[in-house]
């Protein structure tokens, strides 16, 4: 495999590396991401009641998305490690679904962006709003989890 290979996460010979962002210039980059949990709308109504067994779950689920995404370089093997300056994480009630929709939005000033951070805060503010509500519904629906948008770096801005 050559080197300048379009693989950036592979060496030359194919095997998995991280990839050196040093010669990057440092920018201000923002990702914004976006997912959604469906459940009944008993388990909806006794979350936005706070009937429930677990506790404050939308403000549980909220700080675990925004820890989340501080260790997102723990979790995903080749992200890289980054000072993050602003993770905001918005779980807004919808009746329609019924459920929620989970949006998380991290700013950095670095070489690389912060996606995969904003992702995962996503993830795991569902996963905490499922944790939390499994004692009342086991067939709560985490999808749809995606990138919004994002600016900076070199491959310039992105919205869906």
């Amino acid at each position: 495999m050559e080197s300048d290979s379009k693989l950036s996460h592979l060496n030359e010979k194919g095997e998995t590396k991280m990839v050196d962002v040093s010669s990057k210039n440092i920018t201000r980059r923002q990702a914004i991401a976006r997912g959604q949990i469906r459940m009944k709308i008993s388990t909806f109504e006794a979350i936005e009641t706070g009937n429930t067994p677990k506790g404050d779950v939308l403000g549980t689920a909220k700080l675990a998305g925004i820890m989340a995404a501080k260790q997102t370089a723990n979790l995903i093997p080749l992200c890289h490690p980054l000072p993050l300056h602003k993770i905001e994480v918005n779980i807004t009630g919808d009746q329609t679904i019924p459920g929620y929709i989970i949006e998380a939005k991290v700013i950095t000033k670095a070489e690389t962006g912060v996606e995969m951070e904003a992702l995962t805060a996503v993830s795991m503010a569902a996963l905490t709003l499922y944790d939390m509500g499994k004692a009342i519904e086991k067939s709560m629906i985490i999808e749809n989890i995606h990138l919004v948008s994002k600016t900076g770096g070199k491959s310039g801005n992105y919205s869906t």
